[in-house]
């Protein structure tokens, strides 16, 4: 049962982030739970094979995206890496991205997403034999940072918020060490002849998730806030406050860059599609105040009574969020990679926060 439970969440997840980013020539495997026991969530999709076996049957996928969510293919090493320009990398394995500074003196790599893993490494050691000196976390979240612990050397520093920083004094997780460097509101790291700015602007994804910017190189990172090309992960990115999740779109536009690193999906992106989530978050905003506007709570507890009160409440937001998911999906259909799976989510997020922040 075990082994079974383990195969239907690793299938679950290499079907459904292959329905998203694949194109539609391409097959994935299905296999009996003992071919894919050791498949976990945060398994480097290099290290993901298909089995040689007769009894495979094979599901194509069918979903489709739009071109605006499209980037570049994977190589088949299973990861991509790419100079944005003067010496900052990018690097993707199609679901989670990061960037990598090089200095005349060494390397400062920013996060390290378990599902790149070992290849974050091999993708420095393809374009630079400067050690790695620096380590920058965006935020706290393992599947952001879970493999720092065993890739990176003993001696690097590790850099974060404060937030940050007691968000993993609590964890207590060696895949995640404890920052040696940390700050409160601004951090210039100086490394040769590379600059990278740290800023905290309060809260947006969850406590201590900072603007990372290279003025060098016009770049300018932010995690699990914009996602470009694509409508955001469930419930706004699991944001932990609304409110400071639609005010960083403002925040971002306000910093002077050309290209956008969001730690997520197919590409990078550029003010123009900072632009599009302001816009997809504001007419979520009004379809959210407009749903609320149209139901009346009094109404569903005299229709049901109260002797079961989850049950009036249920039903009252359940009409409330489907209210604003039909209006979302009617005008924001195709318009960006996934918008219709997380669109019930996003509605129930944003109508709550609206009911109480």
């Amino acid at each position: 049962m075990k082994n079974k439970i383990k195969f239907l969440i690793a299938l679950s997840f290499v079907s459904i982030m292959g329905s998203l980013l694949l194109p539609s020539s391409i097959t994935i495997p299905i296999a009996s739970a003992e071919v894919y026991e050791d498949l976990q969530f945060l398994t480097p999709v290099s290290t993901i094979s298909s089995p040689q076996n007769s009894n495979v049957t094979n599901a194509t996928t069918t979903a489709s995206v739009p071109d605006i969510s499209k980037g570049p293919p994977i190589p088949s090493k299973g990861y991509l890496v790419e100079e944005i320009r003067d010496g900052l990398y990018w690097i993707t394995d199609g679901v989670y991205n990061t960037m990598f500074l090089v200095s005349d003196q060494g390397v400062t790599a920013i996060d390290a997403p378990p599902s790149i893993g070992e290849n974050y490494i091999k993708a420095i050691k393809e374009v630079t034999d400067k050690p790695i000196q620096y380590v920058i976390y965006s935020h706290s979240h393992v599947d952001h940072i879970g493999a720092a612990g065993s890739i990176f050397p003993n001696n690097v520093t590790y850099i974060a918020q404060e937030e940050t920083a007691n968000l993993l004094k609590e964890a207590n997780d060696t895949r995640r060490p404890v920052p040696t460097v940390t700050f409160t509101d601004h951090y210039e790291l100086n490394s040769g002849n590379q600059t990278l700015e740290l800023d905290y602007k309060g809260v947006n994804h969850e406590p201590g998730n900072i603007y990372i910017y290279a003025p060098k190189q016009k770049t300018l990172m932010l995690v699990d806030v914009i996602f470009p090309g694509w409508s955001p992960f469930k419930e706004l990115g699991i944001t932990t406050h609304v409110p400071g999740f639609v005010k960083a779109h403002d925040t971002v536009l306000g910093y002077d860059f050309d290209t956008f690193v969001g730690g997520h999906l197919t590409r990078l992106g550029t003010s123009e599609d900072v632009i599009l989530q302001k816009q997809f978050v504001n007419d979520l905003t009004n379809a959210s105040m407009t749903a609320n506007s149209n139901f009346d709570f009094g109404s569903f507890a005299q229709k049901y009574g109260m002797t079961n009160p989850w049950l009036v409440i249920e039903e009252y937001y359940n009409a409330v969020t489907n209210d604003c998911t039909d209006t979302m999906n009617e005008k924001w259909k195709d318009r960006l990679g996934g918008w219709e799976e997380f669109m019930n989510s996003h509605c129930w997020k944003m109508t709550e926060s609206l009911r109480v922040d």
